[in-house]
């Protein structure tokens, strides 16, 4: 298994409103994650993480969570090879 990884991850439930797209941010990069999220018009929340395997783990842990004001209700994870063409994590609009 390759230490370098990227997943697509879908978050459904309270995620929009509260903050869910900052602190996924703050924490992707405190995981030294590259990537994206995003919210989608039908309420969930869209990430693409990538970086150490582990880290996303991690970080896919975390979004069971959220922030506080956050309600998980699922997360769905996709699993891809990794493509190395991201150079930050940021909020996609």
């Amino acid at each position: 298994m390759s230490e370098q990884a990227r997943a697509q991850v879908l978050i459904s439930g309270r995620v929009q409103g509260v903050f869910f797209r900052a602190h996924t941010r703050d924490q992707a990069r405190a995981r030294g994650l590259k990537g994206w999220v995003k919210n989608l018009p039908d309420g969930r929340v869209a990430a693409v993480f990538e970086g150490k395997r582990s880290a996303i783990e991690d970080m896919i842990g975390w979004c069971h969570k959220g922030p506080p004001y956050a309600s998980v209700d699922e997360v769905l994870v996709n699993w891809q090879p990794y493509q190395g063409d991201l150079d930050d994590f940021r909020i996609a609009y």
